[in-house]
């Protein structure tokens, strides 16, 4: 092997993912060192603890308690830790050393981003995070470096394998929610809480990340509308089929016009999309992204959004691209968030709904649900009966409602969110509605 420059690479955390990268590290060293033009010296790996056991094996002599030491004269640092702190202190720690900085921590990076970013800023480090948004896909840098010259306009993603496990077989298999999700959780999709996951929260902090990188602003999570997917059952799931529709969890970014001002729009909901639209073929737990440029035009990037070797590989790219930086010289490439565009919140969105009703069995009901959407500026597209019992077109039956009810399934123009969710209530209040089974919005358009 070429007499390269050594660099010093210090791991923090050895986990599912951490112990796959030291691994690949050591195994495909020489490769790696060809690539970056430097020999990649895995320094030692700091944990919580010496004595856990790991997806590896690696000798114990790399490991350690002292991440503090670790840091200490490294320069690319790899935080794999998880969790707010103490990875947010070691990694601005290892910034302030003069360290490159490599992460996949999408919850650290959607709450403390512009800190961190700053950091690096200031002393011309690099922060690399291509895992932090999509697992093993390759989304941050197209965002970040291949569309830096173009505008996008839209951003739709199935970031969350979990979810799109859950949904994808609630659709494909005509299964029950609690089903899946306990199947998920006996494979390891999905954590013994899956809160962070089947609530959308998972979902709105690669969101943030993405949004702020498509559309140059700096996205505060809070300011991401989340929703998730308990609330989606099979009568739900038959519905869609028997429109042409699928439900997917999306992450949703979206600029927005009003006159000469721009905006941006960020949210996470449970949506449907047209069984012919791309993403509607995304199964199992893999993830995908499609982006919607105005030269460019629509791009899409598919593949497994989770996992320890796929998730490793991402992280191993931006080593290679620490160190090829680093020896090539120069300081770091800050992000570029100075278009400042406002966030707005959900109620100004502009899209499509279904809204399913269970509403008394008489006449004149039709006319009187109507007319509500019609004073609240919501225009109905398609409307359709369905009776207890019998079959649906594309499979399944139409599910049961109390006596002398019948369901009602409402497909809408596009309207304003605020105007829709008033019109929703005042049905819920009419006298003729007994109740509102589900609001669902259509994306993909």
């Amino acid at each position: 092997m070429p007499d390269y420059r050594r660099l010093r690479v210090a791991l923090l955390g050895a986990g599912a993912v951490g112990s796959q990268v030291a691994a690949l590290l050591r195994l495909h060293s020489a490769e790696l060192a060809d690539r970056a033009s430097a020999s990649l010296e895995l320094a030692g790996i700091a944990v919580r603890n010496l004595d856990a056991p790991r997806e590896t094996d690696l000798p114990k002599e790399l490991f350690t308690t002292d991440a503090e030491s670790l840091i200490v004269g490294a320069d690319i640092v790899i935080e794999l830790m998880g969790g707010i702190e103490p990875a947010r202190t070691y990694l601005l720690q290892a910034i302030n050393s003069g360290a490159d900085v490599v992460t996949a921590n999408k919850a650290l990076l959607a709450t403390h981003g512009p800190e961190i970013f700053d950091a690096a800023d200031q002393v011309g480090a690099q922060v690399y995070y291509e895992a932090a948004a999509a697992g093993a896909i390759p989304i941050i840098r197209p965002l970040r470096d291949s569309l830096a010259g173009d505008r996008v306009q839209r951003i739709m993603g199935i970031v969350n394998g979990t979810t799109n496990y859950i949904l994808d077989r609630m659709d494909t298999e005509g299964a029950e929610f609690a089903d899946v999700l306990a199947d998920a959780q006996r494979l390891g999709y999905a954590e013994a809480d899956p809160t962070a996951d089947v609530e959308g929260y998972d979902a709105a902090q690669k969101a943030a990340i993405l949004a702020s990188l498509a559309f140059h602003t700096s996205v505060p999570l809070e300011s991401v509308h989340r929703e998730g997917i308990t609330g989606i059952d099979k009568a739900m799931m038959d519905a869609a089929r028997h429109a042409g529709l699928v439900i997917k969890l999306l992450a949703v970014c979206e600029r927005l016009r009003d006159g000469d001002s721009e905006s941006i729009s960020v949210r996470v909901y449970p949506a449907l999309i047209d069984r012919t639209h791309p993403l509607a073929s995304v199964h199992g737990a893999n993830n995908a992204v499609f982006v919607q440029a105005e030269a460019a035009g629509n791009l899409m990037f598919y593949g497994a959004g989770a996992g320890g070797v796929q998730t490793a590989s991402a992280v191993l790219g931006d080593v290679v691209s620490a160190a090829r930086r680093h020896i090539a010289g120069g300081v770091g490439v800050g992000e570029s968030t100075r278009a400042n565009l406002a966030v707005v919140p959900i109620g100004q969105v502009t899209t499509r709904y279904q809204i399913t009703l269970e509403v008394d069995d008489q006449p004149g009901v039709l006319a009187t649900v109507a007319g509500i959407l019609s004073e609240g500026r919501v225009s109905i597209a398609t409307v359709e009966q369905t009776v207890a019992g019998e079959p649906v077109p594309g499979g399944g039956t139409a599910p049961q409602t109390p006596e002398n009810t019948a369901r009602l399934v409402i497909g809408t123009h596009k309207a304003k969110e605020q105007d829709l969710s008033e019109t929703v209530s005042r049905l819920a209040g009419s006298g003729v509605v007994e109740r509102v089974v589900s609001v669902l919005r259509v994306e993909g358009e």
